[in-house]
C-alpha cells in the first residue's frame, strides 16, 4: 500500500508541481476533504482543482469524500484517518490532497501523527509532496520578495500574540561554525537537498561543508 499526501498549491491548478500531478495519476483513488456534512463538493476549491487537473491531463480517479469540519478536534482527525485506512481495503494506492503546502498550517501532519501511532506500516510508506504556498504566490503577484539579501521573514497566526515557532537557517558560508545556531526544539541539517550527495541529518552539524546547506529547528507540539 502507498499513501501520498499531496499539496495542491494556492488555488490555481497550474501551480501544482509535476511530482504532485504524477502522484495523483499514480493513485487508485483520491481522498478530498469537504466541509459539507452531506459530503458534497459544491464549495470545495480542492475538488475544483483536482477535477481541472483530471480534465486537462486526461485521467480519472474515484473520489473519496473526507468530511473535514476544521474544528481542530481529535475525533475529526481520527474519522479522516479511519476513512483513509478503510479505503486501503479497496485500493492499493491513495492520495490525500490539501491546499497550499502540506508543511504550513495543514491537516496533513495531524493525520500522519495518528497514522504513525495506529498503522505505522502505512506511515513508513507515506510520501509527503510539498507545494507552492499562498504567500509565495502572493509575493510573485506583486513582484516583491519575501526576503532578500540578509533579511528574513516571519509567518504568524493573526489570532495569537505569542506563539511557538520553527526556525529555518539559510545562506551559510562554507567552513562557518554553527555554534551560534542555538537548538531550541528539534534541529535537522539538510545538505544538497534534492541534488547529488543529498544528506538529511537529525542533528546540527558543527560546521558547514557545503554551500547548499540549511538547518531547520522544528517546533514539535508536546
Amino acid at each position: 500500500m502507498k499513501l501520498y499526501m499531496v499539496s495542491l498549491g494556492p488555488g490555481d491548478h497550474e501551480l501544482i508541481t509535476i511530482k504532485a500531478l504524477k502522484a495523483l495519476k499514480d493513485s487508485d483513488a483520491i481522498c478530498i476533504p469537504t466541509k459539507s456534512t452531506n459530503n458534497s463538493f459544491e464549495k470545495s476549491m480542492t475538488y475544483k482543482i483536482v477535477k481541472e487537473l483530471m480534465e486537462e491531463f486526461g485521467f480519472d480517479k474515484p473520489i473519496i469524500p473526507m468530511y473535514t469540519p476544521m474544528k481542530f478536534k481529535q475525533e475529526d482527525w481520527q474519522r479522516q484517518v479511519d476513512t483513509i485506512l478503510d479505503s486501503f481495503e479497496s485500493y492499493e494506492k491513495l492520495s490525500f490532497v490539501t491546499l497550499g503546502d502540506s508543511a504550513v498550517y495543514s491537516t496533513v501532519y495531524y493525520l500522519l501523527d495518528i497514522i504513525k501511532e495506529q498503522k505505522n506500516e502505512v506511515y513508513e510508506k507515506c510520501e509527503v509532496i510539498p507545494g507552492v504556498t499562498s504567500f509565495s504566490s502572493a509575493s510573485a503577484k506583486v513582484k516583491k520578495p519575501l526576503c532578500v539579501g540578509d533579511s528574513s521573514f516571519l509567518i504568524r497566526p493573526l489570532h495569537k500574540s505569542k506563539v511557538p515557532f520553527t526556525t529555518v537557517y539559510m545562506r551559510p558560508k562554507i567552513g562557518m561554525n554553527t555554534e551560534k545556531v542555538k537548538e531550541k526544539n528539534s534541529i535537522y541539517t539538510f545538505e544538497n537537498l534534492n541534488f547529488q550527495g543529498e544528506q538529511v541529518l537529525d542533528y546540527k552539524k558543527k560546521s558547514v561543508d557545503k554551500y547548499m546547506t540549511l538547518f531547520i529547528d522544528f517546533y514539535e507540539p508536546k
